[in-house]
């Protein structure tokens, strides 16, 4: 079977010559396949339609899709949002007591999913003109434990708690203070969150003044105070630095030994860590959605970075993700860009200090460290954003900064504030060709930038930021709401970036494959968050990485297959034999 798929944010019918209907050969043989409403946007009738595609190639805005299925996923249509909308095939399964992970691209249904789950959408079964009923549902599933899942959610017996994906957008729905805002929630252990997510210094903060971090680790904490059956974790670890990420994951962990818990992450580290069954979500982005059966966290991580599903015969990507073992080398030797000598700025409640340094033309630098220690203070120190109170920094070449939280202005294109910010630069091939096309923002120019996801807001501010006439590029937590392959991508992209123009970046990031993949040495900040913080490097990657995983306590083991990093568990032999050789990471 094919299906044929409108994507409305990317259609912009006022602006193109309707060539969907007008290139579309039954259409021009009298056949009624491609017609525009009243809305103004089209519509593709699938009985129709003979998926020649061509529609699809001339759409100017990439606006359609016209996609071949197998036969059998039609009776696996959960929910269908129109005609020509977004489906989801099969959902997620039901089994109390395991962590069970979602991992996929983003646009593939992982929100559907959950919403589903949840009981805020009742599934259509793919019959979108109808109006399909709770007892449709329970019928449709009927033999199965999802009968019995619907039939007790419907009838108010399954409670549900939900962790949104988005955190920043609290300050947005909430003023006031911590305390305010955590009255509002009925919570019979509400004293023991607050402590356990360390929120006792942040209470009598509004919340328009709080970190990522610090939002994240509220949200967590407030979707874990109110009693329920099922707990949905969205993006869990956004914000988070690596201790933090492994702390809170023993606290799901814990949970999810009593109640059914669902956890979408992109970070494969601690999703490996922490989910012991897992979905891979693979289709066409905004298009449609396919839930894979339920794999072994490890093979299900192995599968997607393979990009071939063996039990399912299908191939999700056509490039493979591979690791190395053994760190990159530098050339220490090569010309410094940005060199600094010990370098200190105190604030009210916070002191900085950063150590002698310098950034080499050609290298990728990642920044890693404990929140709160200075990581983006120092960027900005660097960008002229901040002054430093004592210190000199030699820096007589451009510098481009992308910060950590992104915000557009109202009313504009996507196309349009790239241009602005990017003029001539815009034009040029190697940014077009290296950048814009990999990144895949010719299909969102025309949407306005306010609306984008999360993770398209990422991937414009980053095009902006390599895109600058510069020599140095300081990109401040490039990974945030992106998904695992486009992290994957992203890294690729930064690396090759610099090799080919030999210019320099500063990467500050908590996902360490991410930095793993980017980085051809380490800055490290250790220190006492929210209180002190002290920078040190570039080193090696090696000694960087021992470095920072001995502070945070924790070592990595290396899968027999992938080589991809692997969290050892606290007190492990793996764990202690390689704590006791001093090698944390590369082994």
């Amino acid at each position: 079977m094919h299906i044929a798929v409108i994507i409305e944010d990317l259609c912009h019918p006022k602006k193109c010559q309707h060539e969907c209907q007008y290139y579309c050969p039954p259409q021009r043989m009298g056949e009624k396949v491609v017609e525009f409403g009243e809305s103004g946007f089209p519509s593709i009738s699938e009985k129709l339609c003979i998926g020649c595609g061509i529609c699809a190639h001339k759409c100017p805005y990439q606006a359609i899709r016209i996609i071949n299925l197998p036969e059998e996923l039609a009776e696996e249509n959960i929910h269908q949002y129109s005609e020509n909308g977004f489906r989801l095939y099969r959902l997620p399964s039901i089994k109390k007591g395991v962590p069970i992970g979602i991992l996929g691209q983003n646009g593939l249904g992982k929100s559907t999913a959950i919403n589903i789950l949840s009981g805020f959408i009742i599934p259509n079964l793919g019959r979108f003109s109808e109006k399909v009923e709770k007892d449709d549902v329970i019928d449709y599933f009927k033999g199965t434990n999802y009968a019995d899942y619907f039939r007790n959610l419907y009838a108010g017996k399954i409670r549900v708690s939900t962790k949104p994906q988005y955190v920043d957008i609290i300050p947005r729905l909430y003023t006031g203070k911590v305390r305010e805002l955590l009255s509002k929630v009925e919570s019979n252990e509400k004293d023991l969150w607050i402590e356990r997510f360390h929120l006792e210094n942040i209470m009598d903060r509004d919340i328009g003044t709080l970190s990522g971090g610090e939002l994240q680790s509220l949200a967590l904490a407030t979707t874990l105070m109110k009693e329920a059956d099922i707990y949905f974790f969205d993006e869990p670890s956004s914000y988070l630095d690596i201790r933090q990420r492994l702390e809170f994951s023993k606290i799901i962990m814990e949970v999810s030994r009593k109640k059914q818990v669902y956890i979408v992450e992109h970070d494969l580290a601690i999703l490996d860590f922490l989910a012991e069954e897992v979905h891979i979500l693979y289709g066409t982005e905004n298009a449609f959605g396919v839930v894979s059966r339920p794999l072994s966290t490890r093979h299900a991580i192995n599968s997607y970075l393979s990009g071939f599903i063996k039990e399912e015969n299908i191939r999700i990507r056509d490039w493979e993700v591979k690791f190395f073992i053994h760190p990159p080398s530098v050339d220490r030797n090569m010309v410094p860009l940005i060199t600094w000598t010990e370098i200190v700025k105190n604030y009210e409640n916070f002191n900085l200090r950063v150590m002698p340094g310098r950034l080499l033309k050609g290298e990728v630098v990642g920044v890693v460290g404990p929140n709160a220690t200075g990581k983006t203070t120092f960027v900005k120190i660097l960008a002229g954003v901040e002054k430093q109170d004592s210190g000199d920094i030699d820096c007589r070449v451009k510098v481009s900064y992308k910060p950590q939280y992104i915000k557009f202005p109202e009313g504009r294109s996507v196309l349009d504030i790239v241009t602005s910010e990017l003029k001539e630069g815009f034009e040029d091939p190697y940014f077009k060709n290296e950048i814009w096309e990999p990144f895949n923002l010719r299909i969102i120019q025309e949407s306005n930038a306010v609306d984008l996801s999360g993770g398209e807001m990422q991937l414009v501010a980053i095009a902006i930021a390599l895109g600058r006439n510069a020599d140095v590029f300081l990109l401040d937590e490039p990974s945030a709401y992106l998904d695992s392959a486009r992290r994957i991508s992203v890294a690729k992209v930064i690396r090759r970036f610099m090799e080919k123009t030999k210019k320099t970046a500063l990467v500050v990031d908590h996902d360490v494959y991410f930095i793993d993949l980017v980085s051809d040495s380490l800055m490290v900040f250790e220190g006492n968050p929210g209180i002190s913080g002290t920078g040190t490097g570039p080193y090696n990657m090696r000694d960087g990485m021992n470095r920072f995983l001995r502070n945070v306590g924790i070592t990595f083991r290396r899968d027999e297959n992938t080589k991809r990093p692997r969290i050892n568990k606290p007190d492990s032999y793996n764990d202690r034999e390689q704590k006791n050789k001093g090698e944390y990471y590369y082994l």
